[in-house]
């Protein structure tokens, strides 16, 4: 089986960034929609929306997200 290889973070040297993706208001998926440092000390994150890229915004806990109803 291939491992996927994925980039080092720039920032810490230390993580590897991961793709992470997202659904659109209509529900369509929108892959590869951020980026993130999997070293949890570093919080590097490049996320797009709205067409605008957006470098190190703050990284919150989805410990208390509720789901919408569908």
């Amino acid at each position: 089986m291939e491992e996927l290889a994925f980039p080092k973070c720039q920032k810490c040297k230390t993580g590897d960034l991961v793709p992470l993706s997202d659904f659109g208001s209509q529900g369509a998926n929108i892959h590869y929609k951020a980026w993130v440092c999997t070293n949890p000390d570093c919080g590097f994150n490049l996320k797009i929306r709205n067409g605008d890229v957006y470098i190190d915004e703050p990284i919150m806990s989805g410990a208390l997200h509720s789901n919408r109803p569908r």
